[in-house]
């Protein structure tokens, strides 16, 4: 998964300065100041993501699975207590009351309540020694969690699919782009993980 690092490291690069300044003026995703916690809560969930993203290449990664089981199991640890689990209760209180309308915000936090049941399945089944639902169930979390990744590319889709309909109007186009993203992000990404995870040779582990 070494190409896999590169492409996190390019997404951190471009998208973590903006918060680690801690001011809301800087922030990407616009935050609300008409509510005390919310970019609190954001830019730590940004930063717990970050960590999930890094870890999470380190965990799929087959080679360094067999050749370092110890350093799996760590960044494993790393990746749900430091990661996922604080990242997604953070964003639990970002998510519903999002900038980008009610459309964003249903979907982000669907993705959310899934990122997390996802992972607490996964450890849940390495804790009773269920290898194979084991890794089924973090390859679900893993792929909701390079949602944000694909979220980036689905925004520029649906902002050429959309412009020709609401060009005139930037914000109704920035609305719609936002919301129809959010949810491609990690539908699709966790349509392809299942259709891998249900493979029968799959299945049979």
């Amino acid at each position: 998964m070494p190409v896999l690092l590169v492409v996190v490291a390019l997404f951190l690069a471009v998208e973590l300065p903006a918060y680690l300044g801690f001011d809301p003026a800087a922030s990407r995703v616009p935050a609300r100041l008409d509510l005390p916690l919310h970019y609190p809560l954001l830019v730590a969930h940004i930063l717990f993501g970050s960590v999930a993203l890094v870890t999470a290449c380190l965990q799929i990664w087959p080679w360094l699975r067999r050749a370092h089981p110890a350093v799996h199991r760590w960044s494993g640890r790393i990746y749900l207590f430091g990661g996922v689990f604080p990242g997604g209760l953070a964003v639990l209180g970002v998510a519903p009351v999002s900038s980008t309308g009610p459309v964003s915000a249903v979907g982000n936090t669907a993705l959310a309540v899934l990122w997390l049941a996802t992972a607490a399945a996964g450890y849940r089944a390495v804790r009773t020694r269920r290898y194979g639902d084991h890794r089924r169930w973090m390859l679900r979390s893993v792929a909701l969690t390079f949602s944000i990744v694909t979220n980036r590319a689905w925004l520029v889709v649906h902002l050429l699919l959309f412009g020709p309909f609401l060009g005139d109007d930037p914000t109704a186009l920035g609305l719609a782009a936002a919301g129809a993203s959010v949810w491609t992000s990690w539908v699709v990404n966790l349509l392809v993980v299942e259709w891998w995870v249900l493979r029968p040779q799959h299945r049979a582990e």
